[in-house]
C-alpha cells in the first residue's frame, strides 16, 4: 500500500543518512502500529522500521478479547473492522470420540464494554492500523528497512539499517517477534518456561459460509491420537490445528494433500481453498529484561505463550497501550525516565500468569497418554452431569507499578447519555486520564486544577446534568469520539454499570489511566483527585 508519503520500500539519498526522530519502532505487525498509533495521537514523531517489504498480509493471530476491542475503539478502526469480525458465542472441549467435556460461553457484552471474544483474520486488523498510521503525518512506515545496529548513550539510541540509513531517536520500541533482532542485539536472555510443541496450523478460505459448512466455530478436540483446534477466524475463513509428533516431517505435513488429508473430516476441495499452512513450536518464553535504558521489548519480542488462552496478541497490545502513555510523560518532562521501569513490573506478573493458564490448557487439551485422557473426560463430563458451568477464566490485575492506592485491575466500560448522545463511555466522554466519580461527590472537587491538567472528570447518576442541550441521538458503538461531555458534568449511567462498579470497588471516585486501567480509587473522592493530581503535575 505504497503512498507518495509512507513509501513501501525506499532508499534514502545520502543527505537523509541520519534522521533524528522521538521514537522508532522496531516491527510493523500489529502491535508496533498501534504503538505507533498512540503515540502519533499523542503528538509524537515515530518511524516505523519493518524488513519485510510490506504488510505481512498472512494470518497469524486469531483472537482478541473485549480488551483489545476496547482500546481499537479508541483508536477509532472499529467501524472498519466489524464487517470482518466474529462474535464468539462458545468454546467447547470434546474427546476423541465426540464426547462434549466443556463448554464455555462468552458474553456479548462484557465488562469492556464489547462481547468476551472476537475472531479475526490478521490481515484485515493491519490494513486497519496501516491506513490508521499512514493518516498521521507525524508517523512514518518505513518498509524494506532492516535494521542491523543498535547502539545508545545518556541521550539517544542509535539504530543503523540495511539500506545504509541511519536513525537517532530518543527511545527505541523493538516489537520485531519472537526472533527479536533488538533483544539479540540488547543481550536480553530469556526464562523458557517449560512448554513447547510442534503444531502445523492450517488457514482455510470458505466458498461457503462455515456455519452452512457444519464447521464448528470454536472447538478443541483432546484426542489422544492426535489433538486438534478447530476455529472460524472470520468471515468465510477457517483454521485447523494438529499437534505434530516430534519426528514428523515438516515440509511432508505442510504439502496440500496431507492438508486435505487431515481436513477431510470437515471440509472438501470444493469447499474452500488453502490460504496458508505452517508448522509452528507452540512457546513459553519471558525475557529478562524489558528495558534497556532507552530501548524496550514488546509483544513477542517480550514475551512468548502457547495459543489455548487467545491472549498473545492481546498481551502484545496491552504491552504497547502500557508504554505508549507512559512515554508520553516522559517526553512532555511530567515524569521522569524511570516511570518506565514500572512497565515491565506491572505487565510480566499478568504476562506469566495468562501464560500459566494457557500452558495448563495447552496440556490438558494434548495429553497423549489414553489412561490420563480417559480420567480427565471422566472428571470433565462429571463436572457437567453436575450442571455446573466453568467458572470464567478472570485474567490477573497488573502487577506493582504506577498506582495509588486501590489501583491495578481493569476498569469497566457501559453506555452513558450525555442528554445529547448515548454510546459507550470511552465515546461520549474521551480517553486519557479520566476521574470517575458517583454524582454526589462531584462537588467536592477542584476541576478546574484537573481539567488544566489533561483530566477528563465524569460523575455518573441516573440522568444527564451539566451538558449543553442539544438533539437526543446515539453513538454508534464503534464511532470516533467526537466531543466529549462538558468537564465535571454527570452523565447519565442507564445500566447502573458504573455505578455498581464503583460500589464494588468501596469507591466514590476512581482515577483511570489512558490504558483503561485504575489508578487510584477509594471512598475519599478528593483523596483519589489529589493522587493523581500528584500523577500529572510535572516535577520541579
Amino acid at each position: 500500500m505504497p503512498n507518495a508519503r509512507h513509501p513501501e520500500n525506499r532508499t534514502p539519498s545520502p543527505s537523509e543518512a541520519t534522521e533524528t526522530v522521538e521514537i522508532a519502532v522496531v516491527g510493523c505487525g500489529p502491535v508496533g502500529m498501534t504503538l505507533a498509533a498512540l503515540l502519533g495521537k499523542a503528538g509524537h514523531s515515530v518511524v516505523v522500521l519493518e524488513r519485510y517489504p510490506g504488510l505481512y498480509g498472512l494470518p497469524r493471530a486469531a483472537s482478541f478479547d473485549g480488551e483489545i476491542m476496547r482500546a481499537l475503539q479508541g483508536l477509532g478502526i472499529v467501524d472498519e473492522l466489524a464487517p470482518a469480525l466474529r462474535t464468539q458465542d462458545a468454546y467447547e472441549w470434546r474427546n476423541g470420540a465426540g464426547d462434549l467435556l466443556i463448554r464455555q460461553v462468552f458474553r456479548h457484552v462484557g465488562a469492556s464494554g464489547w462481547a468476551d471474544l472476537y475472531q479475526f483474520h490478521q490481515p484485515d486488523l493491519e490494513t486497519a492500523l496501516h491506513s490508521l498510521c499512514t493518516s498521521m503525518p507525524n508517523v512514518d512506515l518505513r518498509f524494506g528497512t532492516t535494521v542491523t545496529g543498535l547502539s545508545q548513550c545518556r541521550d539517544q539510541v542509535t539504530l543503523n539499517t540495511s539500506d545504509g540509513a541511519t536513525f537517532a531517536a530518543r527511545y527505541v520500541i523493538g516489537c520485531d517477534g519472537g526472533n527479536s533482532f533488538v533483544r539479540n542485539a540488547l543481550g536480553v536472555e530469556q526464562d523458557d518456561l517449560g512448554f513447547s510443541e510442534p503444531w502445523l496450523v492450517c488457514d482455510f478460505t470458505l466458498r461457503r459460509p462455515a456455519a452452512e459448512l457444519g464447521l464448528p466455530s470454536m472447538l478443541q478436540i483432546g484426542d489422544p491420537e492426535g489433538p486438534t483446534t478447530v476455529i472460524t477466524t472470520g468471515a468465510e475463513r477457517q483454521r485447523f490445528c494438529f499437534l505434530l509428533d516430534d519426528g514428523d516431517d515438516l515440509g511432508r505435513e505442510r504439502a496440500a494433500d496431507g492438508v486435505w488429508s487431515r481436513v477431510g473430516r470437515y471440509l472438501s476441495r470444493n469447499d474452500a481453498d488453502i490460504a496458508r499452512t505452517a508448522t509452528y513450536t507452540f512457546q513459553s518464553l519471558v525475557a529478562r529484561r524489558w528495558r534497556d535504558g532507552r530501548v524496550l521489548l514488546a509483544g513477542d519480542a517480550a514475551h512468548q505463550m502457547p495459543p489455548f488462552l487467545g491472549q498473545g496478541l492481546c498481551s502484545g497490545i496491552r504491552d504497547a497501550l502500557n508504554i505508549a502513555f507512559k512515554l508520553d510523560l516522559v517526553l512532555r518532562g511530567i515524569r521522569g525516565a524511570e516511570v518506565l521501569d514500572t512497565y515491565q513490573s506491572e505487565r510480566e506478573p499478568h504476562v506469566r500468569g495468562v501464560t500459566a493458564t494457557s500452558m495448563e490448557l495447552g496440556r490438558q487439551h494434548t495429553l497423549r497418554d489414553p489412561v490420563l485422557a480417559r480420567e480427565r473426560d471422566r472428571t470433565l463430563m462429571a463436572h457437567r452431569r453436575a450442571l455446573r458451568e466453568p467458572d470464567r477464566i478472570r485474567l490477573p490485575d497488573l502487577g506493582p507499578g504506577l498506582f495509588a492506592s486501590g489501583g491495578g485491575r481493569l476498569s469497566v466500560q457501559g453506555r452513558v447519555s450525555d442528554g445529547r448522545r448515548t454510546g459507550l463511555l470511552d465515546d461520549i466522554v474521551g480517553g486519557g486520564f479520566r476521574l470517575l466519580v458517583a454524582e454526589q461527590a462531584l462537588p467536592r472537587l477542584n476541576r478546574a486544577q484537573l481539567s488544566d491538567l489533561g483530566v477528563t472528570v465524569v460523575g455518573f447518576g441516573p440522568t444527564a446534568t451539566g451538558t449543553a442541550a442539544g438533539a437526543a441521538g446515539t453513538v454508534h458503538a464503534g464511532a470516533v469520539h467526537a466531543g466529549a461531555a462538558a468537564p465535571g458534568s454527570v452523565v447519565a449511567d442507564p445500566d447502573g454499570t458504573h455505578r455498581r462498579w464503583l460500589s464494588d470497588l468501596g469507591a466514590t471516585a476512581a482515577a483511570v489511566r489512558p490504558d483503561n486501567y485504575v489508578y487510584a480509587a477509594g471512598p475519599d473522592a478528593d483523596a483519589v483527585a489529589n493522587q493523581l493530581l500528584a500523577l500529572l503535575t510535572p516535577d520541579t
